[in-house]
């Protein structure tokens, strides 16, 4: 499971990062790039996210692939805590090599000789929930759930309309 979960954070860069704000739920469209399960997102400095985060560092971060009818529906749901990455530290220049920000730098009309030097968002999440619908085809639930934790049984789930 985790290497589908890997492929379909690889292969995607628009997310949905949901914090805990003061006032209740707060869903941001974000985007992000991942190295294996590991999510880096670059927040706007003082953003009501970033704010929400350094109170609540809990986070669930979901993606979802394109498709044509039910029986194409994929995505994902990262729960976890986020942890803030400091400009200057040697993990925020290994973030950096990760996350493209040339390419919105260059939408945006940014420079692009220096990464900005900003705090970066890390996601390791704890549990994932992966739904990909074609996994019916080879008898397997549509809903899988990956642990960080080996010793937590992973499984499926049904639900029903």
């Amino acid at each position: 499971m985790a290497k589908r979960i890997e492929h379909m954070l690889a292969t995607h860069w628009m997310g949905v990062l949901c914090t805990v704000g003061k006032n209740g739920p707060i869903g941001s469209p974000v985007e992000y790039y991942a190295e294996g399960m590991a999510v880096y997102i670059l927040p706007q400095p003082g953003s009501p996210k970033l704010q929400a985060l350094q109170r609540d560092p809990r986070v669930c971060f979901a993606i979802h692939a394109e498709n044509s009818g039910w029986a194409s529906v994929r995505g994902a749901q990262l729960f976890g805590e986020a942890r803030l990455i400091e400009p200057g530290t040697p993990e925020h220049v290994h973030a950096m090599g990760i996350y493209r920000w040339e390419s919105s730098a260059v939408q945006l009309g940014k420079p692009l000789d220096e990464a900005p030097q900003v705090q970066l968002v890390r996601i390791d999440p704890e549990r994932v929930v992966y739904t990909e619908q074609w996994l019916r085809k080879d008898g397997f639930g549509p809903r899988q759930i990956w642990h960080r934790d080996a010793s937590k049984a992973g499984g499926s789930r049904t639900y029903s309309h």
